[in-house]
């Protein structure tokens, strides 16, 4: 693990992997971050984005759309995405900051989804990532929910559609003030 420092040069360029005395280990994931940022960036994917928190490369701000044809369609959510010094072998950490009304999104914007768990695999990068979240608004899997309330609207579509609507619109203009 890379060792604190109070110059904030020095620190920032820690938080790049560049720092001499860092670890092999987190220089290489600096690496592939910035590889994974590059090829993201060049992929052109509608619907989804990811870019480094100010210089901190391990800790990502992405945005998500809701796909053409899903109750998601036209709402836009933001996530936070951590990534570990084992990474990618280890899974970051994926959050929803934009309050996700959705079965298998918690209050507290943690999502249950496989690939961020038990299915982690090193091939996985910040596109199929998010690729895989985008899916997941549209296709839940309401037999194992975070949100038991919105598992059980979600069976009358016509209901949740509504529901997150006036949600979703409450809690983006709260979040703009």
């Amino acid at each position: 693990m890379a060792s604190q420092n109070a110059d904030p040069v020095a620190g920032s360029a820690a938080r790049k992997g560049a720092e001499p005395g860092s670890s092999a280990a987190r220089g290489s994931v600096g690496k592939r971050l910035q590889q994974e940022l590059m090829a993201l960036m060049m992929a052109g994917d509608k619907g989804i984005s990811a870019f480094p928190e100010s210089d901190n490369l391990f800790r990502w701000i992405g945005t998500i759309d809701g796909a053409a044809g899903t109750v998601y369609e036209a709402l836009r959510y933001k996530l936070s995405l951590e990534f570990p010094d084992g990474y990618p072998y280890n899974a970051p950490t994926v959050k929803f900051l934009t309050p996700c009304y959705h079965p298998n999104v918690d209050t507290q914007g943690n999502i249950c989804l496989d690939i961020l768990k038990d299915k982690w695999s090193a091939l996985y990068d910040v596109r199929t990532i998010l690729l895989s979240i985008q899916s997941l608004l549209g296709e839940p899997n309401v037999e194992s929910p975070l949100n038991t309330h919105a598992a059980e609207l979600w069976k009358n579509q016509a209901a949740f559609k509504k529901y997150l609507q006036e949600t979703y619109a409450k809690q983006v203009k709260s979040q703009e003030t």
